[in-house]
């Protein structure tokens, strides 16, 4: 189970985006982020795309995955 709460660079507010995990003061979901990498876009082109999103706020997703892989390994 993912533990986002403890990140500053995520969201979750009942009622907006459908609860989901959004990016700070955005209503840009996380999961499009995901989305965006596996259909091949860069970082470069989701912040392109998603302008709202800040680059801080994609690496403190990524390394928190990263970091949890890590201690799943």
């Amino acid at each position: 189970m993912r533990q986002w709460e403890s990140l500053d660079a995520i969201e979750r507010e009942p009622h907006k985006v459908s609860d989901a995990w959004v990016f700070r003061k955005t209503r840009v979901p996380v999961s499009a982020l995901f989305e965006n990498l596996r259909d091949g876009a860069t970082v470069d082109d989701f912040l392109e795309s998603f302008p709202p999103v800040q680059r801080s706020q994609v690496e403190a997703v990524l390394n928190y995955e990263l970091d949890m892989l890590a201690i799943a390994a």
